[in-house]
């Protein structure tokens, strides 16, 4: 996985590359979830990457890029995103962000619209976390620190993967993926992501300036940002589409990526439909 340094620190991305015989192809750059990476998003990637640059980025102390001392609040992440952007020549990229990369998203299309012709905003949020979630993702951000992933694996996954998903013996698989890439984490990076996301301000009163064509999509079953918050996104940005996710908890791109994957292209095919005319 490349690495890239942007201030004095270093941050690992994948990038598809321009599409053989598609020189003007748009780039599209994916901001993963909390405790995931960039290979969250491989189902789509893998479906658009013959008509698009695909770009993934992976924040502070997840997925490939090495933990840091501090730098996990949404802003200093929405820096890294600005600069990677900005260092690869992408702009202006189509944003596709789940939860902590809708959080980074909305700050870039709000504060940096120069660098989005879109964004796409899969189970996320633009409010702060909720009151009574704080204290329990603290514990969990602490016990991730001392025990690692898999004494209570149990009790994040409810979090992250809806009931369906866990019911099904055939997708244990991912998740158990996703288990085995976060025990090779850094245990510090990782709960000071948690505590970076737990403790994010809102940008509620931000996100009615954003003007570029916005896709705001949730899981019905989603725990960790429940479909009101959705709602309440495509409620403050003008023209917004919003849709809902049949047997589909947090972690979309991942339990129903079939779904995502044509709804995905769907919205992009009509951004760039409408660039053209």
């Amino acid at each position: 996985m490349p690495i890239m340094a942007i201030d004095d620190m270093s941050i690992a991305y994948t990038d598809t590359g321009v599409p053989p015989g598609r020189p003007d192809a748009a780039t599209i750059v994916f901001g993963h979830g909390l405790l995931f990476g960039g290979w969250m998003f491989g189902p789509q990637i893998e479906a658009l990457r013959e008509q698009y640059r695909c770009v993934s980025i992976d924040w502070r102390g997840q997925g490939d890029t090495p933990a840091t001392a501090d730098g996990y609040d949404m802003d200093t992440l929405t820096d890294d995103a600005q600069a990677m952007i900005r260092a690869l020549n992408l702009e202006p990229v189509h944003w596709v962000g789940l939860s902590m990369g809708g959080f980074v998203g909305l700050r870039l299309a709000a504060r940096h619209g120069v660098l989005l012709r879109s964004l796409t905003l899969l189970d996320t949020s633009a409010g702060p976390e909720e009151a009574a979630k704080i204290g329990e993702y603290r514990r969990l951000a602490r016990a991730l620190q001392w025990f690692g992933v898999r004494p209570i694996r149990g009790l994040i996954a409810p979090h992250l993967f809806g009931p369906s998903m866990r019911a099904d013996r055939s997708r244990k698989p991912v998740i158990d993926e996703w288990a085995a890439r976060l025990a090779r984490c850094d245990r510090a990076g990782v709960r000071r992501a948690v505590l970076g996301v737990a403790d994010r301000a809102s940008v509620e009163d931000e996100i009615a300036t954003i003007t570029m064509p916005t896709l705001v999509a949730v899981g019905a079953d989603d725990r960790a940002t429940p479909p009101d918050r959705s709602r309440r996104i495509a409620d403050l940005i003008p023209g917004a589409q919003c849709h809902l996710i049949p047997d589909c908890g947090h972690t979309s791109t991942l339990e129903q990526p079939a779904a995502v994957t044509a709804m995905l292209t769907r919205f992009l095919h009509s951004v760039d439909l409408d660039e053209f005319v």
